[in-house]
Formats: structure tokens, C-alpha cells, sequence
């Protein structure tokens, strides 16, 4: 054994990745960033580390070994009880045991070059065998803030010494099958960034729920950084994405203003607490976008130096306002999945009953009876396949974690311990749910949902569901392309693994809908309302979302849907088509009564391009306009091309885009493309003349079955006429495709009719038709039909 792993204390920019077995995990890769990643920029606080010889010479020289051995001799990690009773005991006996004084001197010396008298430092644990490729020991051992004094320094390090045996530890070796003695514990001692006195947070160098690559999810909140991890507060979220960070568009794709209802601090005694955050900086968020941006480069360059998606964490000192990276190790969970496995969660059940939402952490569907436990002392009540309920998880729960179906909190996020372990487990949580402990029972049957994206749904019994898994690895040749019609953003990094061409048809409706709920220009006249209590609601929703006025939050919030699907499909076409709702559908929004006629049949009244030049609608097309211009220009997304629907003249077309180019939005200028929907017959019947004016064409096959055999298709009373298959209906899109073709048109289709009848799909393709755009459910068995067609 060379004299360097013999040492007991080294600086700890004298050691690399190279020395996990002296230093452990934790302290190598902190070495490591501030050798080779400090001089480009990553700024990373230093200090110094007491080795892992420096703790077997501390257990040789007590002769613990054989007593540690027989204090955990026939463990059982299932039981709570005994697990934690022998837990305890090991703890006791490390603790008991006498420090060597001259392993005390090397420390005290190396912690008095740190400079001043009596520095703050973090004392943070690092085991061995931890932040390995496949296996997470995060949280397994104990960190110590704001120590000062070398009394202090050295209480701290022998306590985690005794933090190898935690209780969660033990538990998690056993699990992995790690001989608890071959594993030691290094300890780093670190300058203290003072983060409760500003902010703190994780970062993840890839989307965590879906493993999508592209982004940088980034979570911050108040104070130190225990609240986070604990899943105490609900943080802010940002999201970058990392393709066109590289590019130099310096904006933040989407962010979301968390809850932040408390501040982790250090009270006159040096103890931590939890003090309220006024509501005021409840509404504002953490960190900026330039500090989200900054981090999120730092990240990419973590990222590129290991060359693995990475777990990050991060802090602002509040003293000097200056950003730090203070820890950094592998993602375990998405680096070790089958890549080429989809695997496919799906209820049976239309609409069951919801009884409480949070957000969703994986994508499957768990159940069983629920175990609601608020307190770390009932734990031994927890059975192997209920459902744990509980305000929010720790390091100590693990050991029931691993045998729940599911998991539901009241707080925390998507980086928070219980969202963290749950993706580890590979089991379905709902975490943030806020009130889940409060109408849950033990012993209730319910079912954790995970499985439609962003938002995780708890249903009231056991609602029957199926999975689907899909080998994509090699799938055959079809000689269209074949898109994806999407609307939720929150589903669009998960959709986008499915083997897809892009995206024919991206609707606003499912942004609008879900995040922005309100009419656009309820938005805009917002102080003008006459109906208060809607006024009072959509002012709510505003301020909640971290805007200060309504047409700030219309823009914003509909270019982070847009700038989502475009993200999560890039470089690929993202067709995203112009509102569409009817003026009944606009109504059913807050404020939409105020701005809505009553129409007899609104399916054929004041829908798409007609509203976007009149001069009552406008405004609200103008909003529209700038978040598509947002998207394009500032984020950088050209991959984004605009669709008009229901445009009914060569002479609405030609407004439209005088409008659109009047708002920044200039067909050809940027590279912008615009697409007309085909779904009148018109548009058929002129289609020589509308080719002129756009760039492409998608055949809406619902309103131009509807038009063509003169039905309406919200009628139940002749629904039974309704029939995409049609002759005459296939004899428009015939001619239409083949216009198409003459002048060199892109034409493809993004109605249901694919979707819903395969025979229909292989018309289309016989037709030579470029694309067909379907729902994602149906993208690879339409697929694999669509390839036998030579």
C-alpha cells in the first residue's frame, strides 16, 4: 500500500475520482471539481478530508470490530424493532469509543491552516462505496453545518464515524449485498457556504421522471438545503434546456413557482430551525433565471467532464451572494434502465374517483391499503405492500420505503427524499399532495397514478389498470413519417421516446385548459372584470403562478407549454396549431362569458382564423403571437412551425398573416414555416391557390368529415352518419394529396381517423401521403401495420 493511503488527513484538492477507496465517493468527486473543473468556472469550496484509514485505525486502535460484529450478528432489516434497537447499539459502542490523539492533532492543524480563527465549516460524511454507478448511498450518513472550532470540528467527525451504522444505513448495505466492513468512512471538512441566509437547492442533469437528456431540472428554495432533500417545503422549479443553452440563447425554458412556506435557519445556539417565509417571498422565486442559468452551465459542464447524467447539489451564500456547487454524484435510476424497454401504464377505468393530486414521481400505477404514519416511532407498524401516507420521508424511512407499493406526501417535490427513493425503488409517489394525510385512512384501499404525466392523481380503491411493454430496438421501416399528436406539455418528455418523426399536431387548448384556465382577454382586462368573484380567481391564479399581470402570465405560461413539446422533440418538427376553440368552449373559461356571443352552432360560427383579424379578438391573437415569438426567437426552438385552423378564404389567410407578421411572426423570416389545416372543403377545392400561401398542409380529417358529409359532429342524433371512411371524404383528401404533390406542398394528416382505424391509416399511405399523425397510444402499433404496406 503506497505512504498516500496510509495518511489520515490530505487537502482535498489533492485528491481526484481516482481515490474513492481512501476518500469515498462524496469527497473524490469534490477533489475532483476542484482540480479540474474550479480553473474553468465551476466555483466549489474547499477544505480538507479525514480519510477512511483514518477510521479503520480509529476502529483497529478501539478493537471494535468484533463488537460491531456481534451487535449485528442475525439481523433482521425488516424488522423495524430489532433494526433499530442493534442500530443503536453500534452507534453507542463507535461513540464510546476513545478519538486518538494524534489522528485529533493532524486534524486540528489542517483545520487551523483553513485561515481565520474558528471558520465555519459543513462536515460532511463519505462512505466508501457510495454514489456508485447503479447504487445511491445519499443520505445514508451524516452531515454536520456550521461547526466551528476544532472541538467542534473533531466531536463532529467522530459522530460520523458512528453515522456509517445509522439505521437507514444498515439497512440499505444489507439490501445490496455490501459486507458492512469492507466499507469505511471519510469525512470532509469544507468552507460553510451560508445558504440560510439565502438559498439552496438540487440539480439534475436530465428530466428525472422520464430520463429525457436534454434538459437540466433545476429546484431551489429558502435557507439550507435540509428542506429540500427532507421534502419539508415545495421548491421552485426550472427547467433549461440544454440544446440551445449551448447555442448561446440564454433563457430558462419553463419555471414553476413552488410553495417555499418555511426557511431552514441556525438560532443563536447554532441549532437549525424552521422560521416562516413571509408571503411576499412566497410569491417571488428563490433564485433568479440568471442564477438558474448560470447553475444549469455548471451542470452541463459537470456533466461533460463525467460523462453521465449527474445528482448535483447546490448553494448561494448570503453573505457574499456567490453561487457553489457542494456535492456531485452519478444518477442512478434512469443510468441503469433498458433504454430500449417502454413500458406502459394504463387504468381500465374511465374517471375513477380522485381523492387527492400532488405531484407525480415515475410513471406507474401502485395500490394497496393505505398505512397513514406521521411520526418516525410508528414505522414497525408499516406492512410489506401497503401504501405509505405520511407528511414527508427521511433517510430513516427507508427501510419501509422499499416494501410500499406506493407513496404519498403531504410536502416536497420532485427532488425531495421521498420523490429521490421512490425512483430508486422503482415504485409509483405522489409527493406535495398537501393534505393527503388528512383524508386518507388506514386501511382505505387506494391507488397511486403516476402515469399521466407531471400531475400524480390518488384514486379511492383499487381501480383496476394494465402494462404494456414495448421492445423498440429495432423497429421496421414504414415509408411515411410517422408523427405525434400531443397537447399536454407535462407528458412531452416522456412521449418523446416513443420511436416518432415529431409532432404533426400540437394543440394550445391543453395549455390553456390546464395551466392558464382563464380567457386571454379576461387576462388582459382583468381590472375591468364586472364579475368580481371571477376577477378575485383569475387574479389568484395569476399572482400564484408568480406574474404581476394578467397578460405577463397569458405569454408565459403559454410559451413554457410551447417551448416543453418543442424541447422535448428537438430537432424534429413541432406543429403547433393556433387556438381553436369555438366560442361555447371559450365561454366555459373564467371571465369567458364577459367576451363570448351565444351561438347557435358554434362548431360553424367564430372559430380559428376568422377570430384572429377581427378586431374584438385581436388583442388576445396578438398574446398569442408573442408567445410563439418567445419560443422561436428567445428560446431558440426554430424547430417550432405555426398552424392556422379553420381558415375559410385565400382572403382570411392573407389577414392572418398580415397580423402574425405585424407581431414578429413573418412567414420565412427565422426560418418560420406556416402550415394551413385542410379541413374545409374550400381548402380542397382551392388548395392550388392556399399552396402559395403556406408551407405545408395537415389535413384535419374530424371537421372535414363534418363538412363534407354536411354533419355535425357534436350530434348524437346522427352520429351514426359520421364516417372519416367515407368515399366522398377519402375523394377530398385523395385530391387534396395529390395538389400537394404537384406543387410541392408538405401534406400530412393529424386527425383521430388514423388513430382510431388502421385500415384507414393504410389508405393514407397508398395515397403517398408524407406524414400521418397520431396519438400516442397508437404510434407503434400503427407503425408496425403501416411497414407491411410495400
Amino acid at each position: 500500500m503506497s505512504k498516500r493511503h496510509e495518511q489520515f488527513v490530505l487537502k482535498m484538492d489533492e485528491v481526484s475520482n481516482k481515490d474513492v477507496p481512501l476518500v469515498g465517493g462524496k469527497n473524490a468527486s469534490l477533489g475532483e471539481m476542484l482540480q479540474k473543473l474550479k480553473p474553468k468556472g465551476v466555483s466549489v469550496p474547499g477544505g480538507f478530508i479525514v480519510t477512511a484509514a483514518a477510521y479503520r485505525y480509529f476502529i483497529e486502535v478501539n478493537h471494535l470490530d468484533e463488537r460491531i460484529r456481534e451487535a449485528l450478528k442475525g439481523l433482521d432489516t425488516h424488522n423495524m424493532k430489532d433494526l433499530a434497537l442493534r442500530g443503536a447499539k453500534v452507534r453507542h459502542i463507535i461513540r464510546s469509543a476513545k478519538f486518538p490523539e494524534d489522528l485529533e492533532l493532524e486534524i486540528s492543524k489542517e483545520y487551523k491552516a483553513l485561515g481565520r480563527k474558528n471558520v465555519d465549516v459543513a462536515v460532511r460524511s463519505s462512505a466508501t462505496a457510495e454514489d456508485l454507478p447503479d447504487a445511491s448511498f445519499a443520505g445514508q450518513q451524516d452531515t454536520y453545518l456550521n461547526v466551528h472550532g476544532v472541538e467542534q470540528v473533531i466531536a463532529r467527525t467522530h459522530d460520523a464515524f458512528a453515522s456509517l451504522f445509522t439505521n437507514r444505513a444498515i439497512s440499505y448495505r444489507e439490501d445490496k449485498n455490501f459486507d458492512h466492513f469492507d466499507i469505511a468512512l471519510s469525512v470532509g471538512i469544507q468552507y460553510m457556504v451560508r445558504s440560510d441566509k439565502a438559498s439552496s437547492g438540487v440539480m439534475f442533469t436530465l428530466d428525472t421522471e422520464s430520463g429525457f437528456k436534454d434538459t437540466v431540472i433545476i429546484n431551489a428554495i429558502y435557507g439550507l438545503g435540509e428542506n429540500i432533500v427532507q421534502g419539508t417545503v415545495n421548491p421552485d422549479e426550472f427547467v433549461v434546456f440544454k440544446q440551445t443553452v449551448k447555442k448561446g440563447f440564454n433563457k430558462v425554458l419553463s419555471k414553476t413557482l413552488g410553495t417555499k412556506k418555511y426557511r431552514m435557519i441556525y438560532d443563536s445556539k447554532n441549532a437549525v430551525r424552521n422560521i416562516k417565509v413571509s408571503d411576499k417571498e412566497q410569491k417571488q422565486y428563490a433564485i433568479s433565471d440568471e442564477e438558474a442559468l448560470k447553475l444549469a452551465k455548471w451542470g452541463i459542464m459537470i456533466e461533460d467532464h463525467y460523462k453521465r447524467p449527474m445528482d448535483i447539489e447546490w448553494a448561494k451564500d448570503g453573505l457574499t451572494g456567490e453561487l457553489y456547487i457542494v456535492q456531485a454524484r452519478p444518477e442512478t435510476v434512469h443510468a441503469t434502465s433498458n433504454k430500449h424497454i417502454l413500458e406502459e401504464y394504463k387504468l381500465k377505468t374511465k374517471d375513477p374517483k380522485v381523492i387527492v393530486n400532488g405531484v407525480s414521481v415515475g410513471k406507474k400505477i401502485g395500490q394497496g391499503k393505505a398505512r397513514v404514519i406521521k411520526d418516525l416511532s410508528d414505522i414497525h407498524k408499516f406492512k410489506s405492500g401497503e401504501v405509505l401516507v405520511t407528511t414527508m420521508t427521511d433517510p430513516d424511512w427507508e427501510p419501509i420505503m422499499k416494501i410500499a407499493s406506493a407513496i404519498v406526501t403531504d410536502s416536497g417535490g420532485r427532488t425531495a427524499h421521498a420523490a429521490i427513493v421512490s425512483r430508486e425503488l422503482g415504485i409509483p409517489a405522489v409527493v406535495g399532495s398537501e393534505n393527503a394525510t388528512k383524508v386518507i385512512e388506514t386501511g382505505q384501499t387506494i391507488t397511486v397514478d403516476c402515469s399521466r404525466g407531471e400531475q400524480g392523481l390518488v384514486y379511492e380503491g383499487l381501480v383496476p389498470y394494465e402494462v404494456k411493454k414495448m421492445n423498440v430496438s429495432k423497429l421496421p421501416k414504414v415509408k411515411c413519417q410517422v408523427m405525434m399528436n400531443i397537447g399536454e406539455p407535462g407528458s412531452a418528455f416522456t412521449r418523446s421516446q416513443i420511436p416518432n418523426d415529431g409532432v404533426g399536431l400540437a394543440r394550445l387548448e391543453f395549455i390553456i385548459n390546464e395551466s392558464i384556465k382563464a380567457h386571454p382577454l379576461a387576462l388582459i382586462n382583468l381590472k375591468k372584470l364586472k364579475d368580481k368573484k371571477n376577477q378575485r380567481e383569475i387574479e389568484k391564479i395569476v399572482t400564484d403562478a408568480g406574474y404581476s399581470n394578467g397578460k405577463d402570465f397569458f405569454i408565459g405560461e403559454l410559451a413554457e407549454g410551447i417551448a416543453k413539446l418543442a424541447a422535448a422533440f428537438y430537432p424534429k418538427d413541432v406543429i403547433v396549431r393556433m387556438s381553436d376553440f369555438r366560442s361555447n368552449e371559450y365561454r366555459y373559461l373564467l371571465g369567458g362569458e364577459e367576451f363570448e356571443p351565444e351561438e347557435r352552432n358554434p362548431m360553424i360560427g367564430w372559430r380559428g382564423a376568422s377570430r384572429y383579424y377581427d378586431e374584438v379578438f385581436r388583442p388576445a391573437f396578438d398574446i398569442e403571437c408573442a408567445a410563439f415569438r418567445r419560443v422561436r426567437d428567445e428560446l431558440g426552438l426554430t424547430n417550432v412551425k405555426i398552424m392556422l385552423p379553420f381558415v375559410r378564404t385565400l382572403e382570411e389567410a392573407k389577414r392572418v398573416q398580415f397580423v402574425m407578421a405585424k407581431n414578429g411572426l413573418k412567414r420565412g423570416k427565422n426560418k418560420l414555416e406556416v402550415y394551413m389545416m385542410v379541413e374545409i372543403p374550400s381548402n380542397v377545392i382551392l388548395a392550388r391557390e392556399f399552396s402559395k400561401l403556406f408551407d405545408g398542409f395537415s389535413i384535419g380529417s374530424n371537421d372535414l368529415t363534418q363538412l363534407t358529409l354536411g354533419v355535425d359532429r357534436d350530434s348524437e342524433l346522427v352520429s351514426h352518419i359520421y364516417d372519416e371512411r367515407n368515399e366522398a371524404v377519402k375523394i377530398m383528401i385523395r385530391n387534396v394529396v395529390k395538389i400537394a404533390k404537384e406543387t410541392k406542398t408538405k401534406i400530412g394528416i393529424c386527425g383521430q381517423a388514423p388513430s382510431d382505424f388502421p385500415d384507414f391509416a393504410e389508405f393514407l399511405l397508398r395515397e403517398n401521403i408524407d406524414s400521418i399523425s397520431l396519438t400516442p397510444d397508437t404510434v407503434l402499433s400503427t407503425r408496425l401495420k403501416l411497414a407491411k404496406i410495400k
